[in-house]
């Protein structure tokens, strides 16, 4: 098997209250839910860098989708790791986080390895790791390369 994952989907209870934290306040671009006209159709997808697609799905229809039955509650223990170009970037980027209606599970702080990172919790518990890793920084976006 080539590893090659291109969507990553999340469970979620509420589709338009996830939909609201990661559109309207994180800022994600998506065109929002598409597919309500199919029976468990209606999911978000957000396009992120090199292809890949977060996807947000109601709980239930993934579990129907998938022939699983339906978890009780809670995420899986998962966290989605987002890293920045700077100490200044996660600090911003979890006070927006908080302002979409995050939880904040961990303060950023510096870290063992030598970066600077924190946690926060969506609106349905999936943990996003906010970090600065010197050793993995992101590309640079064109708008900075233009400069």
């Amino acid at each position: 098997m080539t590893p090659r994952i291109t969507v990553l989907t999340l469970g979620v209870r509420d589709l338009y209250a996830s939909l609201a934290f990661y559109r309207d306040g994180l800022g994600f671009p998506t065109p929002g839910v598409i597919g309500e006209e199919y029976e468990h159709g209606a999911v978000v997808f957000i396009e992120l860098e090199s292809g890949l697609r977060l996807a947000l799905w109601p709980r239930g229809s993934l579990a129907h989708d998938a022939g699983v039955a339906l978890p009780e509650s809670g995420a899986p223990a998962i966290s989605l790791g987002h890293n920045v170009r700077s100490r200044e970037e996660v600090d911003a980027v979890m006070a927006q986080a908080q302002q979409a209606g995050a939880r904040l599970v961990k303060q950023a702080a510096p870290t063992f390895w030598g970066g600077y990172a924190g946690y926060f919790a969506d609106p349905d518990g999936y943990l996003w790791e906010i970090v600065w890793n010197p050793a993995l920084l992101p590309p640079q976006q064109e708008e900075e390369t233009r400069g």
